[in-house]
Parts: structure tokens; sequence; C-alpha cells
């Protein structure tokens, strides 16, 4: 029990560096980017400086338009991951259970995954119009992918000997699944999450890109439009807090989840 103590300590110890090392990177890097453009003799068309953008963001906050594409595409972004892993869940269970629905699906499902997805961002505009539904399409389709993959190739290679096991409890269909290949897929499932919440973020932003009329994309496209650097920046510093926010948010769920998953494997059998 003494021991315990001893343990966390190096742990404690090694975050706190982590964290020191990261924040004096992040903080090189902004003093790189307030100070560089200007060393390097770079107009600030090409290049604004820190506070330059900072103040243009400071803009757009007051007059409301950042905010208000902000929401839209943070809200694209929720309901197309959200849509994209319960499909890929799905549809990656379903396939890991049935060789014969994989055989006769996997070529389908391939062929379009290959399709570049930013070809049909102009095809869902033209179905959709300048709406939210677009993006969400499409951040439904690259979401999808990663997760059905991850949690295939977990539902294949669950122990047999697992299997086995709970069968000789008399145990049906439904109880192998939700005992054994469910909970030994949590890992591979929050791995190929982690891949789509990125992922997510990249597919909203080419759909308002592409056709849009509100959202980040279409303010970076905007800003660009009237040679606004600094409003360009603005738009990909949001996108980027978003995708790293989205991030996090799996990570948290991953360590709550999978933080029980022993003791719930341990309990049930």
């Amino acid at each position: 029990m003494s021991a315990a103590p001893c343990e966390v300590q190096p742990r404690m110890k090694t975050l706190n560096h982590s964290v020191l090392g990261s924040a004096a990177l992040l903080l090189v890097f902004l003093l790189l980017w307030q100070w560089g453009p200007g060393l390097l003799g770079m107009p600030e068309f090409v290049m604004p400086r820190l506070s330059r953008v900072a103040q243009e963001s400071l803009v757009m906050w007051q007059s409301g338009n950042l905010w208000q594409h902000t929401l839209v595409t943070a809200l694209e972004i929720i309901v197309g991951f959200a849509l994209g892993a319960f499909l890929g869940l799905t549809i990656g269970v379903s396939l890991g259970l049935s060789p014969t629905a994989e055989a006769v699906l996997s070529p389908y499902i391939l062929a379009l995954q290959i399709a570049p997805k930013v070809a049909f961002a102009p095809l869902f505009v033209m179905w959709l119009g300048y709406t939210v539904y677009p993006k969400i399409l499409i951040a439904i389709l690259i979401v999808f992918f990663p997760v059905m993959i991850n949690v295939l190739s977990a539902i294949r290679t669950v122990d047999p000997d697992m299997i086995n096991l709970v069968r000789t409890m008399s145990a049906s269909r439904w109880q192998i699944f939700r005992l054994v290949e469910f909970p030994s897929a949590m890992a591979a499932l929050f791995s190929g999450l982690r891949i789509a919440s990125t992922l997510a973020v990249i597919g909203v932003t080419v759909g308002e890109l592409v056709g849009g009329n509100q959202g980040l994309g279409f303010l970076l496209v905007d800003a660009e439009g009237q040679g606004n650097t600094a409003g360009v920046f603005v738009a990909i510093v949001m996108l980027t807090l978003i995708g790293v926010i989205a991030y996090g948010a799996v990570v948290w769920a991953e360590k709550r989840v999978l933080h029980y998953l022993p003791k719930a494997m341990l309990s049930s059998q």
C-alpha cells in the first residue's frame, strides 16, 4: 500500500514537465509569430503579426460575425461527427459479426472511401443548396470509414477463448456480444474516434469552402476575397481550436470509459 504514492510522484513529475514543455513551446511559437514577420521583412498582407490577428479577431467578435459563424461550424462538426461515428460503429459491428456481409459490402465501402470527398461537396450543394446539410454529409462520409475499420478489425480479433468461455456458461448470442465482443472493441473504437474528430473539422471546412454562406469556412473565403489576411488567420485559428476541443473531448471520454472497462469485464465473468 505504501508503494502507491511513490509510484504516483514520478508520474506527476513527468506530467508537469510535459505541460511545462508544451507551454514553453507555445510561448516560443507565439513570440516568433509576433516578432518573426517584422524581422524577416514580411509585409502584413503576407504574414500579419499575432497582435494584428488578435485585433482583427476582437473586431470580428464584437460585430457578431465570428461568434455566429463559429457556432454554425461547431454545430455541423458535432452532428456530422456523431452521425458518422454511429454509422461507422453500426456497420463495423455488423460486418464484424457477419463474414458474408463483409465479403459482399466491402468492395463498395472501399470504393466510397477511395473516392475523393472534395468531389462530393459540389454535388451535395447542388442537391441540398447552401444549407448546413451538405457540410454534415461530407463530415459523415469522412468520419465513417476510420470508425468502421477500427471496430471491424477489433470484432474480428476478439480472443476466441473468451467467447468459448462465455458459451460454456450458456450465454446467448446477444450476451456474447455485450460481455465479450463489444467491450473488446472499445479501445479500437476510441482510436477511430480520435482520428475522426479531426477529420470531421476538415470535412465541414471543405464543405463550407466549396459552397457555403455561413460558417468559418465561408468566413475564411470572404476574408480572402477582401484581401484580409488577418481575417483568414482568425478563421484558421478558430477551426484549429474547435479541432483541439473535439479531440480533447474524445480523449476525456476515452479515459472515463476505458478506465472502468477492465473492472466491468472482470465482474461480467
